[in-house]
């Protein structure tokens, strides 16, 4: 599988992002990850969507890792400083999934994990807790879902096309879009940084064209399998989504009725646009603190 990385140089001294690098390799790709926090902490698992990276993390990890948490923060393939297949057919929804699973449960041998997922992050996440969900100890689930045959909104698929025309998608501006507050100009340029030219942007191209739309979907089977998982999830399970999403805004409602450990949650809406991550961050960590009890 030819991919692409991006030089260790563009990741220099990026704003508020001084963690270093950790890799693993999965079927001849590298993944990059944070590991901050206590090795012995109890697991919090960061999962990114489209077309963000674990920068969007930023201004969760010190805060966990001061509480005691072990916090990893994964680079998804095609993202931040993963590596980049630049075929665009090397990117589908089970790869994504086989790729995280093979990193999180295999090469890190991770368990008690408590996950938050948000966009990608949960299409992923949440169907690797209805698959294994004796490998988590709790979920938060912020501006995402799990489609398991329903069509999608007009609204996204307005996206998704958007995508298609857009082969150099210009990342750091449309996370500034999708969030409340204006990011920096340093803050715009970190996300601009692991994508170079278009040849790295294979992943960011690709990912709203697999999420499933109709019953005929490519992983629409897989997902109707997870929510068997899911329907029996009993550990604690928060959803914090924002109130400025156009494409998730309701999505909670699904989780909190089908999901048993949802029930009694103090489930949340906070200010923020599709990223919430940079316009509510500190009500979020509070959010996982809560799950982890501390």
């Amino acid at each position: 599988m030819k991919a692409v990385r991006t030089s260790d140089d563009r990741f220099a001294d990026l704003a508020d992002y001084p963690f270093a690098p950790h890799y693993v390799e999965v079927d001849g790709l590298r993944l990059h990850h944070l590991d901050e926090g206590p090795a012995d902490g109890p697991v919090v698992v960061l999962l990114h969507g489209q077309p963000s990276w674990s920068y969007l993390y930023r201004h969760f990890v010190p805060p966990l890792a001061a509480a005691g948490h072990r916090v990893i923060a994964l680079d998804l393939v095609g993202f931040g400083r993963s590596d980049k297949p630049v075929d665009d057919g090397a990117y589908t929804y089970a790869n994504h999934c086989h790729w995280v699973r093979t990193a999180l449960f295999e090469a890190l041998d991770l368990t008690d994990i408590t996950l938050f997922c948000q966009d990608w992050g949960g299409l992923i996440g949440l169907r690797l807790v209805g698959e294994s969900p004796e490998r988590f100890a709790a979920v938060c689930a912020a501006n995402t879902f799990l489609p398991a045959g329903g069509e999608m909104p007009a609204v996204f698929r307005a996206w998704r096309d958007f995508v298609k025309k857009t082969p150099d998608l210009e990342v750091g501006r449309l996370i500034d879009s999708a969030s409340r507050r204006d990011l920096t100009d340093a803050e715009r340029a970190a996300y601009d940084a692991p994508f170079p030219d278009a040849t790295y942007k294979a992943g960011v191209r690709t990912f709203p064209s697999l999420v499933p739309d109709g019953k005929e979907a490519a992983g629409v089977t897989e997902n109707r399998a997870a929510w068997g998982g899911l329907k029996a999830f009993e550990k604690p399970f928060l959803t914090l989504f924002s109130d400025g999403d156009p494409i998730t805004a309701g999505a909670e409602k699904a989780l909190i009725a089908r999901i048993p450990g949802a029930q009694g949650q103090p489930h949340g809406i906070v200010p923020g646009g599709h990223f919430l991550q940079e316009d509510s961050a500190a009500a979020l960590v509070k959010g996982i603190r809560r799950l982890t009890g501390r």
